[in-house]
């Protein structure tokens, strides 16, 4: 019996990716996503997260030194991480900010994404 890969020509883009897919015991890896739902079958999430990036590459050449770019690569985690939590990034970002000069060491964990309330929210509490 003739399987359809062997229809098709070995330029075809869907052919390759058939040939890719079996090769080197790659089928087991793809297909995990079947018994752990936490797995998901794109990169579609971590694309979308990178293109901002991407797209403005060209201007992270002008960071002005190393260690202006390792400044921007700390506040592009800090902004991720917060947006990772659903938190608008400025309004935490203000906060901590006017707040942490008046903090303990022992006081900053709560300000951690994760750990973060809004003005709103801690008023009301």
């Amino acid at each position: 019996m003739q399987s359809e890969r062997d229809t098709m020509s070995k330029h075809n883009p869907v052919a390759r990716a058939i040939t890719y897919m079996f090769k080197k015991d790659r089928w087991e890896a793809f297909t995990c996503f079947l018994d752990d739902g936490r797995i998901c079958l794109t990169n579609n999430a971590a694309e979308r997260a990178l293109r901002g990036i991407a797209l403005g590459r060209k201007s992270w050449l002008f960071a002005g030194s190393e260690r202006g770019g390792d400044r921007a690569a700390f506040m592009y985690s800090l902004i991720s991480t917060a947006k990772m939590n659903d938190i608008d990034p400025q309004a935490w970002l203000a906060d901590v900010l006017g707040r942490l000069p008046d903090m303990t060491a022992s006081q900053v964990p709560d300000l951690l994404p994760w750990n973060w309330q809004s003005p709103q929210c801690r008023q009301a509490a």
